[in-house]
């Protein structure tokens, strides 16, 4: 099965990036995931169930560790490795 982990750590700074949203980045980044997607307003990260599921363990822990007091995540089922399609029947 295939996931995608769309995300947000706050609280939010204009002006700098704050210490959570840097480690949440790099956690997603060194993970074992297909495709990240990192923005300054969204996060979105791609791969198989396992992979995704340990990222998105991590991502909390480390996340709040560095400061962070709101972490917004959705996970969706995207389909089987292959499947070429979203969501699948």
């Amino acid at each position: 099965m295939r996931l995608r982990v769309e995300f947000t750590t706050e609280p939010f700074d204009l002006d700098e990036v704050p210490p959570h949203a840097v480690v949440a980045r790099e956690t997603v980044q060194s993970a074992a995931l297909d495709a990240v997607d990192v923005g300054p307003f969204g996060n979105t990260a791609e791969g198989q169930a396992d992979a995704v599921l340990t990222a998105v363990d991590q991502l909390l822990r480390t996340s709040l560790e560095a400061g962070a007091t709101r972490i917004s995540l959705q996970v969706n089922v995207i389909g089987e490795a292959g499947a070429g399609r979203e969501g699948g029947a």
